[in-house]
């Protein structure tokens, strides 16, 4: 029988980290179960799903073929146009070209 309730001692180990970093990255994610006057548990389902939820943003597929990991490969938030390095993705004309020119060359430099 596995409890359904771990207290917060336990729950580091239970997920198999140290109580500094679960108390960082995990604890603050949980809902806290009051046990008696002082003490605090969390539901063991909820820590199960955290380390799924970790397990599936962190982990690596298992190949069929020769059992070995395979990293995943990664997919990146990337601008919806593909634009070749160097090149500015805003068009200007010459005249807003020339404003911004003369703005920038007329500022005074400060005095240090």
């Amino acid at each position: 029988m596995q409890l359904r309730v771990i207290r917060l001692r336990d729950a580091p180990s239970y997920i198999g980290m140290d109580k500094n970093r679960f108390n960082d990255e995990v604890r603050p994610l949980l809902i806290e179960i009051p046990v008696g006057k002082r003490g605090i548990g969390f539901d063991r389902l909820d820590l199960d799903a955290w380390v799924d939820h970790y397990k599936h943003r962190n982990g690596r597929p298992v190949s069929r073929n020769d059992r070995r990991q395979l990293w995943e490969e990664s997919t990146y938030r990337d601008s919806k146009k593909s634009v070749p390095f160097g090149k500015s993705t805003k068009e200007s004309t010459a005249a807003e070209f020339a404003k911004v020119l003369v703005q920038v060359t007329s500022r005074k430099q400060k005095d240090i």
